[in-house]
């Protein structure tokens, strides 16, 4: 939702109006959207999810659902259709393949999910956030970067404060996938630090509902200052006054922390389709501005080695944060936006073209 949101704030800005097609779930996520964005829900489904019965009943969802968004999509012809992956964007970018409208996707990760796999040989253009991602024989992506929210982009570059002898802060985010292991193994990390070390430390930890109240009382009971929530409205501004930040590398989380320039220490899910979280951290560690711990590696002895490794180099958090910057992509939604832009006018003038000559 992150890199269309970010997209959306652009195309508004250059005076396009902007329609949010999404399902049930999606809708609960849209509320830093800005308001001018019509939003309109439509039926999809997914077989990742549900009984036998559901399941069964994806198809017929997946067709409704496609069979809805021509209808609309006939009486109010978008220029261009933008798919974001996920079973949600099925509806709009189906309709948009049967009606021939201009389409494209956007992929975050380093391998494509699996619609976006789908589409990829259906559309005009695969606009790439993550590189190199992983791509079908044949299909050639456009590497754009991912795209960040205006809130993120404002504190792009942020000045960074080194760890040292005075109050430091320590951002966790597991995202809403496979978040509970960092929910087990980061509190007693941080709880086993050097006394020293953890007397000058605050946390803001990002923790799933059914976790959250186990990790606060635990965090209090170690005499460790703890914020825990399901999820940070003002995540921007936290991430700016960390000096470490934990995190899965969930392609927006990566570009966050990117764009404003963090050392990080990321946790790949394990279960992430075709591994495509490791794909995504790579650019990170490789700079020398993230540590990586695999998930089968992450250990309470581990994760506190290396959270202390990084809170007693101030000169080496600070290369990390300056690598870290290194590769942001600040101007992503823009270059995503100026494809949109070329993929409508192309096609506008294909159209015309092609009227000429019948």
């Amino acid at each position: 939702m992150f890199p269309a949101q970010a997209l959306a704030e652009v195309m508004l800005r250059r005076g396009w109006r902007v329609k949010l097609s999404t399902d049930a779930r999606g809708a609960r996520y849209t509320g830093g959207f800005p308001h001018s964005i019509e939003i309109e829900q439509v039926v999809s489904a997914t077989f990742a999810r549900g009984g036998v019965l559901s399941k069964l009943l994806v198809p017929l969802r997946v067709l409704g659902g496609v069979l809805s968004m021509s209808g609309r999509m006939l009486r109010d012809r978008p220029d261009v259709v933008v798919g974001f992956g996920g079973y949600p964007s099925i509806p709009a970018l189906g309709a948009a393949w049967l009606l021939r409208r201009p389409r494209m996707i956007h992929e975050q990760n380093g391998v494509l999910g699996r619609v976006n796999a789908i589409f990829a040989k259906r559309v005009q253009c695969v606009a790439c956030g993550t590189w190199p991602t992983v791509l079908p024989e044949g299909v050639e992506g456009v590497h754009v970067g991912n795209p960040v929210r205006l809130a993120v982009k404002d504190r792009a570059g942020a000045s960074y404060i080194p760890p040292g002898d005075y109050p430091m802060s320590i951002l966790v985010i597991g995202g809403s996938q496979g978040a509970r292991i960092l929910s087990d193994v980061v509190p007693p990390a941080i709880a086993s630090l050097p006394l020293e070390t953890m007397q000058h430390l605050r946390v803001s930890h990002q923790a799933r509902d059914e976790d959250g109240e186990r990790v606060a009382a635990y965090y209090e009971e170690q005499g460790v200052t703890a914020e825990v929530q399901p999820f940070f409205t003002d995540l921007p501004t936290r991430m700016t006054e960390a000096q470490l930040v934990i995190s899965r590398s969930g392609a927006s989380s990566v570009a966050d922390i990117s764009a404003i320039g963090r050392p990080s220490i990321l946790v790949p899910y394990a279960a992430a389709t075709a591994d495509h979280q490791t794909a995504n951290a790579r650019g990170l560690v490789e700079a020398g501005a993230a540590i990586r711990i695999p998930e089968s590696k992450l250990t309470v002895d581990t994760l506190a080695e290396q959270i202390f490794a990084v809170l007693q180099d101030s000169q080496g958090a600070l290369q990390m944060s300056q690598a870290a910057l290194s590769q942001a992509k600040p101007d992503a939604a823009q270059d995503l936006a100026a494809l949109v832009e070329k993929l409508a006018g192309h096609t506008s003038q294909t159209q015309t073209q092609e009227g000429q000559t019948e």
